[in-house]
């Protein structure tokens, strides 16, 4: 019997395969495992990337699924194959938010208690972050639906036997500063990776967190950590950036701080408020939530049980309005995050695009505020002045890229300044390939020009998440067939998109060469 030779982050990979054939064909894991002469546990750990598999047993599950999992020779990638040109039409739902799920799994290290995180999305970036948390000694375990997670974190944590591989596969893993600080005297971490966005410094991040005595050096291809004693009961920590990850860290590390720490300039985003809630759970004292200053009266130690229900994905939202939008049709999103997508509504209102809310409703988690939106076909007009990202309450900068394609959509010229990153903006030009007038002004600065007669195309995935979907996106409103090729990057942040745009009518088919 041959075993095949992988990875941690390679058994995370075949496991998401499976599952996803598995579930597009309907079974069970039960079912599976009753198709495979074993047991319901055996699946549920070759699905969490957990267990090693044989060639035959490889063979075993790509029969009974009837599904080609992996191939042996040449690598294979993943493309996509778009008829688009049609209008779209139903309703669809927003899942759970990535970026707060990934922040959550990394809180879950400073509770020596049971958490439960519920409503978690099946993504790449979630089963990378559970990875490095079940090799660093933590246990991690999806419900029989797949929808929770349960975290055990031990006393004893070993830094040694950390998945490498799959923590520099993500630049989430950054956060683990923060919690580790609190629970180990020195550690070394991967150096944090994720997509070509261009050069990234965690400057701001160790400026965060010096007050809490951390102290780093780089290594060859890792931080070395190392977090002094802290004898100051109550800090004052100013960030130089408002980042989502950098408040992140600094709000972790002073949950575990015996004493009041206030963070001023912090992010107000959706997934800090999401940890926020979060660790109120744990017992940690938290006054300013949703605002630029946090008052945090933090705990030594933490030993509680709890459970907490993501919330929504506003970027996510966002993404499928987009599907809407550039395809001129009605469409329904359900469970919208408002408050984190107002901006983004008043300027498509000022692009005159037609769109209705419904009243408000609260999330599962009890605290986040929802409304479904309807989009409506729409003659858009370019905005007056540029469309750029801020911090929130300002437009998202992850829904930057999304007004790209949907001013390619309008009439007249649009200026889109994204100036975060230096490696965005050219990705976006990918959508000449399919017709639109977008030029490069310089490394941060897009003018397009619309309406676009948008043409089928092929077109090879950026290395970006965003693009890559945008892209898509495109192709959906794109007359005739286009070709996506090598998207395994939109599984980082989404779960089964495809297969979810074709529930709102989309001809999407996925192949191998």
């Amino acid at each position: 019997m041959t075993a095949v030779e992988t990875t941690a982050n390679d058994l995370v990979q075949v496991g998401s395969l499976v599952r996803a054939a598995r579930q597009h064909r309907g079974l069970t894991q039960s079912q599976l495992a009753d198709k495979l002469g074993t047991s319901q546990s055996a699946v549920a750990r070759i699905e969490q990337g957990s267990q090693n598999v044989t060639l035959e047993m490889l063979s075993r599950i790509s029969s009974a699924l009837d599904s080609e999992l992996i191939s042996f020779g040449p690598s294979k990638h993943q493309h996509l194959r778009v008829f688009g040109g049609e209008q779209l039409s139903g309703t669809i739902s927003v899942n759970s938010s990535k970026n707060a799920a990934v922040a959550l799994l990394c809180a879950s290290l400073l509770n020596r208690g049971t958490t439960t995180l519920r409503n978690v999305a099946r993504i790449v970036e979630v089963e990378r972050i559970i990875a490095v948390l079940r090799s660093i000694g933590a246990s991690v375990e999806w419900s029989e639906d797949e929808r929770d997670v349960t975290i055990k974190v031990p006393d004893d944590l070993d830094m040694s036997t950390i998945d490498a591989d799959a923590a520099r596969r993500t630049r989430s893993v950054i956060m683990f500063f923060g919690p580790l600080l609190a629970r180990l005297d020195e550690f070394e971490l991967p150096y944090a990776g994720g997509c070509d966005l261009g050069t990234r410094t965690i400057e701001p991040h160790l400026i965060a967190l010096r007050p809490f005595g951390l102290e780093v050096t780089a290594t060859s291809g890792s931080y070395h950590a190392v977090a002094h004693p802290v004898t100051q009961r109550d800090l004052q920590i100013i960030l130089t950036e408002r980042g989502d990850t950098v408040t992140e860290n600094a709000i972790m590390a002073a949950a575990r701080h015996d004493g009041v720490t206030v963070i001023r300039n912090a992010s107000p985003n959706y997934m800090v408020q999401d940890l926020c809630f979060y660790l109120e759970l744990l017992g940690v004292g938290i006054e300013g939530i949703g605002t630029t200053t946090l008052r945090i009266t933090g705990k030594p130690s933490f030993n509680e049980d709890v459970e907490y229900v993501v919330s929504e994905d506003p970027v996510e939202a966002m993404s499928l309005l987009t599907a809407g939008i550039v395809t001129n049709s009605e469409i329904t999103v359900t469970r919208v995050p408002i408050e984190f997508m107002e901006i983004e509504l008043a300027t498509l209102a000022e692009m005159h695009l037609k769109y209705t809310l419904t009243p408000e409703y609260l999330s599962h988690n009890g605290r986040t505020r929802l409304v479904d939106v309807t989009v409506y076909p729409s003659e858009l007009v370019a905005p007056h002045d540029k469309i750029h990202p801020m911090p929130f309450p300002g437009l998202n900068i992850d829904n930057l890229p999304f007004f790209v394609v949907i001013a390619a959509c309008a009439t007249g010229n649009t200026l889109i300044h994204d100036w975060v990153y230096e490696n965005r903006a050219i990705h976006l030009t990918d959508l000449t390939r399919l017709g639109a007038d977008v030029r490069l002004l310089d490394a941060h600065r897009l003018d397009v020009t619309g309406p676009t007669h948008w043409v089928g195309s092929e077109v090879v995935c950026p290395p970006a998440l965003r693009p890559a979907v945008v892209i898509l996106l495109a192709m959906l409103a794109a007359r005739g067939e286009s070709v996506l090729r090598n998207v395994d990057i939109i599984a980082r942040g989404y779960e089964q998109l495809a297969q979810r745009l074709e529930e709102l009518g989309a001809r999407i088919e996925t192949f191998r060469d």
